[in-house]
């Protein structure tokens, strides 16, 4: 039985001898009858460093006695018979026996990780062969162990892990609230309707109120605007940041404008500082989309914390991920409890999975037209969602999370690595600028053809694409010239010309951490002779 202690008969190294020593069963037996076993030892000090051992004693047994404390090593397995047992000493309780079959679990998932993954991962790179992706992960170890073990806890929902993540991740941004969602465009979602809630009386959005953004974006975070039926109101934007044009954004405000929701574009942080004071100077709410800006700052200030809500994305291309996953953050408990809510069903109660009473008056309330003490688990303030991650999820954005900084520093190294390599074209190539006052947290490096340039975007990137090195445009380029916005109601403020080069000639490259430097000297490499010698064939031709 899977649990039991015995005495057995262990085959001693380079001997024809045998000595007894405690075994700890941890499987059935197979079809000839052999079973795995971690064997034991009384010398407990020698282990003291061994990360996958349990020390038992006789308090932790369900039956038996241990002659004395025994420490079980889970990298020391065995394979014994029944034949060999000389005696049972007991049998381990469960709470005990589980910390044994997790470290076990947790060894067999890191030897598949540096035997099977890590090597597959880490391949030679071959130039031309070897894609040289825009974006991507860096799954290691810890990650894999760490799915594993919340797997094991038979939870799967919104739990421990998630908890654990949601108080990390706030304090590595410096806020006070944050909740996990499914993905960064739910983030979005509900950071902007926490706006909307009745809860926030006058100064809640309403359908047919404004909301500045930029079309030089991705779509979700826009279309939240549009979904609730409030109307976007376009801003052009700066063609050195990629970001809001902040000196435009006066000119674009109205009676109905109510809140300015912008992401920072690929990384590069938008000008806070104009931003936040035309907010407090007009009372609009700000609603920050971080999902591509995890550890930009802007005046030495992580960005997501000078506005009234932001949103992140934990999304295989985000600087962490879980796969699938956002979070949504905040100063405001009260949008904090709103977006909450949102999330879950759009109750009332704020009870976490698996908890009942937290308020103390379950059964105290009387809400709407419900009858008194109608069960405020199922009182519903908001038109909700179910938008929870699985605790799965949360279980690999904790080890993530630990990798963050230097996944932060690897996009920043490799960023200004390409910024170098790519200088020698900056006669075709209008290369980014950071905002002032800010450190980017690079998702990607946006670069754009000057008028200038011998080759047009298609002809470059379609070379690109024949070296495996891959490229992606600046999302939707002008939202408002993509297919699904043909009837929607949106206003455009001024004009989107910088928009519109976009479009036309931006694209961006990878800086991810997964890029080696071999890989972004190729990269760089192939651009900039792709374009010299371009240019060299239009001045021989002249």
């Amino acid at each position: 039985m899977i649990g039991s202690i015995y005495i057995c008969q262990i085959p001693l190294p380079n001997a024809n001898t045998y000595k007894y020593r405690p075994v700890l069963l941890v499987s059935t037996a197979n079809s000839q009858g052999d079973i795995l076993a971690v064997v034991g030892s009384s010398k407990v000090a020698d282990w003291a460093q061994e990360p996958y051992k349990v020390v038992l004693d006789n308090s932790q047994l369900a039956s038996g006695q241990l002659p004395q404390d025994t420490v079980f090593v889970c990298s020391n397995i065995v394979t014994v018979r029944p034949a060999l047992f000389a005696h049972k000493l007991g049998v381990v309780a469960t709470e005990a026996m589980e910390r044994v079959m997790r470290l076990l679990s947790r060894r067999h998932t890191e030897a598949f990780y540096w035997g099977i993954k890590q090597p597959r991962d880490t391949a030679p790179f071959r130039p031309g062969h070897t894609a040289v992706p825009p974006s991507g992960k860096v799954i290691g170890a810890a990650e894999l162990t760490n799915m594993v073990d919340a797997s094991l806890d038979g939870w799967l929902t919104t739990g421990r892990f998630n908890a654990e993540f949601e108080q990390r991740l706030a304090a590595f941004i410096g806020v006070k609230h944050l909740i996990t969602v499914n993905s960064g465009s739910s983030a979005n979602l509900l950071a902007f309707l926490a706006l909307t809630s009745p809860k926030l009386g006058e100064r809640a959005i309403k359908p047919g109120d404004e909301v500045i953004a930029v079309a030089a974006a991705f779509p979700t975070t826009v279309n939240p605007i549009l979904q609730f039926g409030a109307v976007p109101v376009f801003v052009d934007v700066d063609p050195k940041t990629h970001n809001i044009d902040a000196s435009k954004i006066a000119a674009a405000i109205g009676p109905k404008t109510k809140a300015i929701m912008l992401a920072h574009s690929l990384g590069n942080p938008f000008n806070l500082d104009a931003v936040t004071a035309i907010c407090r100077q007009h009372q609009l709410w700000l609603v920050e989309d971080c999902c591509d800006a995890l550890g930009s700052t802007y005046r030495g200030q992580m960005v997501g914390t000078f506005g009234d809500i932001a949103t992140l994305s934990f999304y295989p291309a985000h600087h962490i991920t879980m796969g699938e996953g956002g979070a949504v953050f905040t100063n405001n408990g009260k949008l904090k409890k709103i977006a909450e809510s949102y999330r879950d069903w759009g109750r009332d109660c704020f009870c976490a999975p698996g908890t009942d009473n937290s308020c103390g008056k379950r059964f105290g309330w009387q809400l709407g037209s419900l009858p008194h003490g109608y069960d405020h688990k199922y009182t519903y303030s908001h038109l909700g969602y179910n938008l929870k991650i699985t605790d799965m999820q949360a279980a690999c954005g904790l080890a993530q999370l630990e990798q963050a900084p230097a996944f932060i520093q690897a996009r920043k190294d490799n960023f200004a690595f390409l910024y170098d390599r790519l200088s020698a074209c900056a006669a075709y190539l209008d290369l980014p600028e950071a905002t002032e006052h800010s450190v980017p947290s690079w998702f990607g490096m946006p670069l754009t053809l000057t008028d200038n340039c011998p080759v047009t975007r298609l002809e470059l990137l379609t070379y690109l694409d024949q070296q495996k090195i891959g490229t992606r445009l600046l999302f939707a380029g002008n939202l408002t010239r993509q297919p699904y916005m043909r009837d929607a109601h949106y206003r455009i403020s001024g004009d989107l010309t910088q928009t519109d080069r976009v479009m036309e000639k931006t694209f961006w490259i990878g800086v991810q951490p997964a890029l080696t430097e071999e890989m972004l000297a190729f990269a760089a490499d192939q651009i900039t002779g792709y374009l010299l010698n371009a240019a060299k064939v239009r001045t021989d031709a002249h």
